[in-house]
């Protein structure tokens, strides 16, 4: 089984990957985290973690950075998932690989800009305005480049994806709940 969990930040996708690593005693790999390992030269995909604070550091300002001078650790990170992916028992948290794969249940996770900075700024005690004016930043950024490394538009292109789950106005347990029924069904249905 590969599920692959996609969606900006602040919509629950780290912490909705666990929730399925735990559910099906899957091995879970946080994107993110892989990316912030490449930066450090100390890769290991055994040990992920969602990134809880990290993209309103200033570590993640000069990933962001080097991200939009240059594709080389994009490229780099999706070439080390792709290879994950093709071990199989895996969930992932991932921009690109609901694009870049062709295996998995994928799974968007849609909440609003507004709904996602109250999350992360609660979550993190930060400043709600200061939040929302990074999220709405680093999204647009991180569209860019995407849309110039593989020409998909990440938040609006939404063909690759299995189920797509509003978050606006749902807890973690009731995401949870609903994946699993909408997971459930994709099998049932064979489509992935």
């Amino acid at each position: 089984m590969i599920i692959i969990v996609s969606g900006f930040a602040g919509s629950g996708k780290s912490s909705l990957a666990d929730s399925l690593g735990k559910h099906f005693n899957l091995r879970v790999i946080h994107a993110s985290d892989v990316m912030k390992q490449l930066m450090k030269g100390e890769l290991d995909l055994n040990n992920t973690k969602g990134q809880t604070g990290f993209w309103e550091s200033n570590e993640a300002h000069e990933i962001m950075k080097k991200r939009t001078e240059s594709d080389d650790l994009d490229k780099k990170l999706d070439e080390i998932l792709l290879k994950e992916i093709q071990k199989n028992n895996l969930v992932l948290d991932s921009w690109t690989m609901p694009w870049l794969s062709e295996k998995g249940i994928k799974i968007w996770l849609n909440a609003s800009p507004e709904v996602r900075a109250k999350r992360v700024s609660s979550r993190d005690s930060l400043d709600f305005n200061e939040v929302l004016m990074k999220i709405k930043e680093r999204d647009s950024k991180t569209k860019a480049i995407y849309k110039r490394i593989y020409n998909f538009s990440l938040g609006e292109d939404l063909n690759p994806f299995h189920i797509i789950l509003e978050t606006n106005k749902i807890n973690e347990k009731q995401v949870l709940e609903k994946a699993l029924k909408k997971i459930k069904e994709v099998k049932e249905n064979g489509e992935n």
